[in-house]
């Protein structure tokens, strides 16, 4: 059985991880995602298979950098540790570094471009656009700036 990783940052992104629920039973699945009070209790309902970052917001930068450099280690380790063979991701900050890491070992990447954007590419989908495997956009505007991507249609 595929070990698959899917992961997103909270909010609006994780809303949209958590549409590919029906997928999380066909895999050896895990779950990563930035902790916070509004997502503690995904650890309930997806126990030892939810995973957890340090949350950060680009509004306050300077935390931000240094949350976003332990972010890169605690997904290192969490690589290692699942050892996932995919990773599957609607974005955004937070799901990079993992992008990179599975990039590196050779494993696939899917990125699900968000649902939010229909005209403008996203700086983390700029980033990962070029070594994702599969690109998925959920607008058919959304080609004309990933013209390597695929439709997929929207999540919701």
């Amino acid at each position: 059985m595929k070990r698959v990783m899917f992961i997103s940052s909270t909010g609006g992104h994780l809303t949209e991880l958590l549409q590919l629920e029906p997928l999380f039973q066909r895999f050896d699945a895990s779950l990563v995602t930035e902790k916070t009070k509004s997502n503690a209790s995904l650890k309930e309902k997806y126990g030892k298979k939810m995973h957890y970052l340090t949350y950060g917001t680009k509004q306050h930068l300077l935390s931000y950098l240094f949350i976003f450099a332990w972010n890169i280690i605690k997904s290192f380790c969490l690589f290692v540790k699942i050892r996932p063979d995919v990773v599957i991701t609607t974005g955004t900050h937070t799901a990079v570094p993992m992008c990179f890491i599975a990039h590196f070992f050779k494993k696939k990447v899917i990125w699900i471009e968000t649902f939010a954007n229909s005209t403008t590419q996203t700086e983390a989908g700029k980033l990962v656009y070029p070594i994702a495997d599969l690109f998925i956009v959920q607008w058919e505007s959304m080609l004309e700036l990933y013209p390597n991507a695929v439709m997929g249609g929207w999540i919701f």
